[in-house]
């Protein structure tokens, strides 16, 4: 018998608004109902040979059904991060099984759960030796896929990536990762503005896979030209690009007004002042921005030196910079987690529990393509969810009908 949880007392944010003292159903890996408690009662005295459980008090069972009272809570979709780097003390770049599933349970512990595995700029053999490793935990369903940062990205904007690494985004090169990737491949950070970098644009959009403007020096105008190659996300915007400026808009603008485009932001209060996050936010809205970690292998951890592709980063205060070389003191990543990102934006930003769900989960399972399985509390959906207390602190994580992180028992 397949166990039937109903979920209950919590405000339950659905696609069409929250619901105070709703319900979620789950069955096996999925939801199977969303919404007020009378319609769930009534479904259930109607439908189920075990009756109603309206009224159940935490942890009761008839039969194959629970009943777990969350009441005074939140249950919101899981999160979706379209640019995490590791976590756990852990990389993707690392290239083996072993690290990556760390990293992965390390951030669904804080409620992500569904995320893509995104690379650091390296040689390219080596990247295609980390895709080819990557792609099996892709095709066991651990990952949604692959996305390459670098190394097709502007020198002048480099970050925390290595200089002597960089290249222009030849489409030759490009082709070579994208099918190391074994059809895993989902999106790639480039610089539109170097030699290759529109044919490497519309190659991407071809091929199916996101092409991202990121890590750029690119002009106003040269961005657009990107887009209309088709490029539909923004890397981490307003990082690693030229500032918005009253006679030279840059990539910012552009980026900005399209309404192609989804942006990435980094909602960790070190990466964007609040105050230009809530601009970005605004003028994009919440059905055009993904917020993403971009954390990096200390997420999850305390201070200390962490290996970052091939370069060494020192975290102090919870903020992570390359240790030594050309691009010493340069912010590498970050160490956020998305239950910190939500709460951020829900209490000091003040965006609002929708807004801040759509930005967290509907928006970048759309922008995937998979926001027929994640992404919102719908039935028929993955029960991936996220319980939350009144103060929006992670209280249960859980994906595809199992609890990664029980509200009762962690």
């Amino acid at each position: 018998m397949v166990q039937r949880t109903h979920l209950t007392g919590a405000r339950v944010v659905l696609p069409d608004g929250v619901v105070d003292n709703g319900r979620v159903t789950v069955e096996g890996t999925r939801i199977t109902a969303a919404g007020p408690v009378a319609a769930h009662a009534a479904g259930s005295a109607a439908g189920s040979s075990t009756g109603s459980v309206a009224g159940s008090s935490t942890g009761s069972a008839s039969g194959g059904e629970r009943a777990l009272d969350l009441a005074g809570g939140w249950i919101v979709p899981g999160f979706v991060d379209l640019h995490v780097h590791g976590g756990g003390g852990a990389s993707f770049s690392a290239g083996t099984p072993e690290e990556a599933l760390t990293a992965i349970r390390t951030h669904r512990r804080h409620g992500t759960t569904t995320m893509l595995a995104s690379t650091v700029t390296g040689d390219l053999d080596d990247l295609a030796r980390q895709a080819a490793a990557l792609s099996e935990l892709v095709e066991q369903g651990e990952l949604a896929g692959i996305h390459f940062e670098g190394p097709f990205i502007s020198p002048d904007r480099c970050g925390a990536h290595q200089p002597s690494l960089l290249r222009a985004p030849d489409p030759a090169d490009v082709r070579k990762l994208v099918d190391a990737a074994r059809g895993t491949a989902r999106m790639m950070t480039l610089a539109p503005e170097l030699p290759g970098g529109l044919e490497s644009v519309r190659l991407l959009a071809d091929s199916g896979v996101l092409a991202a403007v990121g890590h750029t020096d690119s002009t106003y105008e040269a961005t657009l030209e990107a887009i209309d190659a088709g490029a539909t996300v923004a890397t981490h915007l307003l990082n690693a690009m030229p500032s918005l400026l009253h006679r030279a808009p840059g990539p910012v603008a552009a980026l900005l007004e399209d309404e192609r485009i989804t942006v990435e932001l980094i909602n960790d209060g070190t990466h964007l002042h609040p105050a230009v996050l809530g601009l970005a936010f605004h003028r994009a809205g919440a059905d055009r921005v993904a917020f993403i970690t971009d954390a990096m292998g200390a997420a999850g951890m305390s201070d200390g030196r962490y290996p970052l592709g091939p370069m060494e980063v020192e975290v102090k205060d919870g903020v992570a910079r390359i240790s030594d070389g050309p691009t010493a003191g340069s912010i590498a990543g970050s160490t956020l987690t998305l239950d910190q990102a939500f709460r951020r934006a829900a209490t000091i930003d003040g965006l609002g529990v929708e807004a801040t769900v759509r930005a967290l989960s509907a928006t970048p399972a759309r922008v995937l393509g998979i926001a027929d399985r994640v992404g919102s509390l719908e039935p028929g959906k993955d029960a991936d969810l996220v319980v939350l207390d009144d103060d929006f602190r992670l209280r249960g994580v859980m994906r595809r009908g199992t609890w990664v992180v029980h509200p009762e028992l962690d």
